[in-house]
């Protein structure tokens, strides 16, 4: 066959336009302030809203969690009518997820469920419409949870192009939605582009929107970006960038104007086009998160190696095989949350095993609430060290567990490992309180809560070794690029002065009841080796040449820890030194106003944030405004001839830089070896 010469004269072939997907998702972490809800809805939820609705040709997907939705709803009714109105436009799709945005994969199945209704049930009961699509929080994958996303309606969720090449897709291929399924349920998943995350809204306008067309001349069918919209006017320097010098506008333009780019919803894309093949995705979550989950000298080793092969130029070819942790190594990293998190799955089996006829809509309500994903971690994002976000997971938790109790009540006692750590935990209960002790060599508390006060005065956190703690010290260049700004992922900058001993990790968990033995000659001698004595609530220690007893009661609103300090060698009836108890109580004033110390005679000593000594100890109040002036009442019998307090902080890092926050009151109390019972209480008190 001959063939024809090339004709040059002809024009050349179109280009098929690129689509764009672009998604935002919003969010605010149950239990916080108002006011930085506020502050986060003027400086980037409204105004992103505002300027979307001069643009109807710009089509694009929202993701609002059911608690943030429901305070927008409230306090910002105007700018919810403009996204009612870009919704019944076509303009935007909205995507569901859990209603108080839990990482599904932490919560039983039948939770995820119910989260999800309940949203998709909110957003039609708002909105008119029910998604098909589905936001994971954290964009954090596992098999197991495609079950309760299709039980639920959804059609497709949107995860990191990492999880793609994690499972080792081919790179080039990933400009379109690929379809997953587990036990023969299917899902589509659409893979969003890194790129796009770190280019929008960081880089030039212009350069975004010519990124894309690039695109487009490569022959890319889309291009997907869903990320936090945050990052459009709360993270450091972007209200500026986005609202001031008009990012968000140019961007918008620039896509509208471009004839190699045009907008859709998820959905419209969705029905269209016909799916990549079959993928499995392995569990994981987006990059940063995998490091942020590995424990300090792991995570110190891991972000090393990361930098070699940047350094080498082999990141890109290899960074699906450098994967870091999962989230769930989360729970394994912090006591603290793997606690709350055992405690929050017991309540929930509770709840579930209650007749229908029992349950009510707000057991529900509080359950979901328990579940909210950011109390239980930490990176440069997550509330694990923000005493206020765990503050609402228990405040929930609490309420749920006294409005179970009161349909079927605990025993007074009881044994078991809640928390998976190897060791039983011995389960006081009262009918207003409940006292929670492990059987470790500490024999301390890990719970102290308050059924009445709906509060954990055992919920703080001890100092953790973290592998940012290592820029402690660093300089802070200049924020701003001379194209572009700087996102928080790169970004240096200390809210408080911070000095590395600061950020010296605890020994010992921040508990109620830590002891220390001191010999006489002074040396410290921590009793790490109790052992329960068959006798419930007591525990005893020994040494050489001494015996501790140590014996927990239980009364209404009353918790007795007794102590007992003998000699241990016969004939001698007493120990010569002294035992100090560390008593860490998680007031929800913290250093603020609303925190003060109460003597017996009325007379206030100071506030918590302040450091305290006393001396011939009866009687000291925590007073609390937020818990409506209650507190915790504790007395000594005898009294203790020294008592000092100061605050409790821990140094983490965030979007806004280095912050130190308080997290609890530390008292310790110091008594000498008597032979006799040493008695403290904690009294829970209400307002008066």
């Amino acid at each position: 066959m001959r063939l024809m010469p090339l004709d040059t004269d002809q024009p050349a072939m179109s280009i098929a336009p690129i689509t764009l997907l672009f998604g935002v998702h919003a969010h605010q972490p149950v239990g916080n302030f108002p006011a930085v809800i506020d502050d986060a809805h003027l400086r980037c939820y409204g105004m992103f809203l505002r300027v979307m609705e001069g643009y109807p040709d710009f089509r694009f997907s929202v993701h609002f969690s059911g608690w943030l939705l429901d305070y927008l709803l409230e306090k910002f009714p105007d700018d919810m009518a403009r996204l009612a109105a870009m919704t019944r436009r076509g303009q935007v799709e909205w995507f569901g997820s859990g209603d108080c945005e839990p990482v599904l994969a932490a919560i039983p199945h039948r939770d995820r469920v119910t989260q999800i209704n309940t949203l998709a049930d909110k957003i039609a009961r708002h909105f008119g419409v029910r998604p098909k699509g589905a936001w994971l929080t954290e964009r954090v994958w596992e098999p197991s949870v495609v079950s309760a996303l299709t039980a639920t309606g959804i059609q497709y969720v949107a995860v990191d192009d990492y999880h793609f090449l994690c499972a080792g897709t081919d790179a080039t291929k990933l400009d379109s939605f690929y379809t997953t399924e587990d036990d023969g349920q299917r899902l589509d998943l659409f893979p969003i582009a890194e790129a796009a995350r770190y280019r929008l809204p960081f880089s030039p306008a212009a350069d975004a929107v010519a990124w894309l067309e690039d695109l487009a001349r490569q022959g890319h069918r889309a291009a997907i970006y869903f990320d936090d919209i945050e990052k459009f006017g709360i993270w450091p320097e972007t209200y500026a960038w986005v609202y001031e010098q008009k990012w968000l506008t140019q961007f918008i333009e620039g896509v509208l104007a471009s004839p190699l780019i045009r907008t859709d919803t998820f959905a419209a894309y969705h029905a269209r086009e016909k799916t990549r093949g079959i993928v499995y995705l392995p569990t994981t979550s987006y990059i940063e998160m995998n490091e942020w989950t590995l424990p300090a000298p792991q995570a110190s080793v891991y972000h090393a190696l990361v930098e070699t092969e940047k350094a080498a130029g082999r990141w890109e070819a290899h960074k699906a095989f450098l994967r870091g942790g999962t989230w769930r190594n989360f729970m394994s990293r912090y006591p603290e949350a793997n606690w709350m998190h055992k405690r929050m799955l017991e309540v929930s089996q509770r709840l579930a095993e209650l007749p229908t006829a029992q349950r009510t809509a707000a057991m529900q309500e509080h359950l979901h609430r328990t579940q909210a994903n950011d109390a239980y971690w930490h990176g440069l994002f997550g509330g694990l060290y923000l005493p206020h976000l765990r503050r609402a997971v228990w405040r929930h938790l609490l309420a749920l567990e006294a409005d179970l109790e009161r349909i079927s009540p605990s025993p007074a006692l009881a044994c078991r490992d809640i928390d998976c750590d190897g060791y039983d935990e011995i389960i006081l209960h009262s009918d207003q309180l409940l006292a929670i002790i492990r059987k470790d060599g500490d024999a301390a508390l890990a719970e102290f809560s308050s059924l009445t006060l709906a509060h954990n005065f055992g919920d703080t956190l001890r100092r953790h070794a973290e592998a940012y703690h290592q820029k402690i010290g660093a300089d802070n260049t200049a924020a701003t690029e001379k194209h572009g700004i700087t996102s928080a992922h790169d970004r240096i900058a200390f809210i408080h002065d911070i000095t590395p001993a600061d950020a010296t990790p605890d020994l010992r968990p921040r508990g109620i009841a830590i002891d220390t033995l001191i010999a006489a000659d002074g040396t410290r001698h921590a009793l790490t080796n109790y052992r329960h004595d068959d006798t419930p609530g007591q525990f005893v220690a020994e040494g050489e040449d001494w015996r501790v007893e140590k014996r927990y009661t239980l009364r209404s609103d009353t918790l007795e820890i007794a102590y007992r300090i003998a000699s241990n060698i016969e004939g001698i009836s007493a120990f010569s030194g002294q035992l100090e108890t560390q008593i860490n109580l998680a007031m929800p004033s913290c250093d603020g106003l609303g925190g003060r110390y109460v003597l017996a005679d009325g007379s206030v000593p100071g506030g918590f944030g302040q450091a305290l000594t006393l001396t011939s100890l009866a009687q000291l109040t925590l007073a609390d405004s937020e818990l409506g002036g209650g507190g915790v009442r504790l007395t000594a019998v005898p009294p203790l001839p020294t008592c000092s307090g100061q605050p409790h902080h821990t140094v983490s890092q965030s979007e806004a830089g280095f912050e130190k926050i308080m997290q609890a009151v530390c008292l310790t109390l110091r008594w000498p070896a008597t032979g006799e019972w040493q008695r403290i209480t904690l009294k829970i008190t209400s307002a008066a």
